[in-house]
């Protein structure tokens, strides 16, 4: 190899070494895919109030309760129709409902039989005997004939007005609006419909059901004041548990006049005192041919438990001579009724007034 060539190859490796390595291209720059663009949220609605329907308003118009309709009133053999009780009743009086009844008794007094059906229209009786009190004041209004007890410790306020003749016991109840109790409308107000010996039922009658003599005396052994206490003496109205209907005192405390006549019994009496609303003998009319005698019933203070009775037919001479102490309380037809109710300052009886429910008929 020339010298030359020598120098030039050295020359050349020297320039390598002074120029250094070489520079290491810069990586292209890759470009990152595009990002896939974000969906733009959908706007959020705006609240909105729930949509209320519009219900018209409907007035509530309340409903009555339905109530059974009642059953239909009785109607008598020759086609009378019962009529309805008036409620509440005129003040201190029961309604008694028309409507047939069984009257008398087969084993009973003799005038006490036939037991037989008889009809009654709707009427009203006094919840309690007529007092002394009430009597007194017609009496002092001079629409009252003068009346009262012979014995002392009878004259109580509230005490059952004693004393007085059968034409006393009818005027009053007239200047009241009312009538004296036929003997069936009595009866059928002392047993109720289906025959019972007693206001409360067929028990036996004691003296803590009514006032009567008993084995410890009169009055239930409670005295009079006074002399000959043991004659014993009437209680204050109402002191014994009303029976059928709400009548108090319908055995015993006072025997009460009704408006017939006395018959030996009701077979002798006849027609008079059979078919619908019978009044005794000759109508209770007067005169009465053959007739000196009116009834009382339910006996008293004075008698034992045989005259307490539902059945039972006491008779005395109407004048009351010789002289008892009988009672009453009177009666209302339905027009009397209504009557009283329309009358203004219509009185309540005194003592207890709150009639039970009646039986129907």
């Amino acid at each position: 190899m020339r010298p030359a060539a020598r120098v030039v190859i050295a020359l050349l490796g020297l320039a390598a070494c002074v120029r250094g390595p070489e520079p290491v291209p810069a990586p292209t720059p890759t470009t990152a895919p595009a990002a896939a663009p974000t969906p733009a949220a959908a706007p959020t609605p705006a609240a909105v109030e729930p949509i209320v329907p519009v219900v018209p308003v409907v007035p509530v118009v309340p409903v009555a309760p339905v109530v059974p309709a009642p059953p239909p009133l009785p109607v008598a053999p020759d086609g009378t129709q019962a009529l309805p009780c008036v409620e509440p009743p005129p003040p201190g009086l029961a309604c008694v409902p028309g409507g047939p009844f069984i009257r008398g008794s087969d084993d009973g007094p003799a005038n006490t039989r036939p037991r037989a059906t008889v009809w009654l229209q709707t009427y009203y009786m006094d919840l309690n005997e007529v007092t002394f009190a009430e009597y007194k004041e017609c009496q002092k209004a001079g629409k009252c004939g003068k009346a009262g007890p012979l014995y002392n410790d009878f004259s109580r306020p509230r005490q059952p007005m004693v004393g007085m003749s059968w034409y006393d016991a009818d005027t009053y109840c007239k200047v009241q609006g009312k009538q004296l109790p036929t003997e069936a409308q009595w009866e059928k107000a002392a047993r109720g419909p289906e025959g019972a010996l007693y206001p409360w039922g067929d028990e036996p009658v004691t003296c803590e059901r009514a006032i009567i003599k008993d084995s410890r005396g009169r009055s239930c052994g409670v005295p009079k004041k006074g002399s000959k206490p043991e004659k014993g003496r009437t209680f204050e109205i109402g002191a014994r548990a009303a029976g059928v209907y709400g009548l108090y005192d319908m055995s015993g405390n006072a025997w009460e006049w009704v408006a017939d006549w006395s018959s030996k019994s009701y077979d002798e009496c006849g027609a008079d005192c059979s078919g619908v609303d019978p009044r005794g003998p000759c109508g209770g009319a007067e005169p009465c041919e053959g007739r000196k005698e009116r009834v009382v019933r339910g006996g008293s203070w004075y008698w034992d438990a045989s005259y307490a009775t539902a059945i039972y037919r006491r008779t005395h001479v109407p004048g009351n001579r010789p002289y008892h102490h009988f009672g009453f309380r009177c009666a209302a037809s339905p027009a009397q009724a209504a009557a009283l109710a329309q009358a203004p300052g219509a009185s309540r009886s005194p003592g207890p007034t709150q009639a039970a429910p009646a039986p129907a008929g």
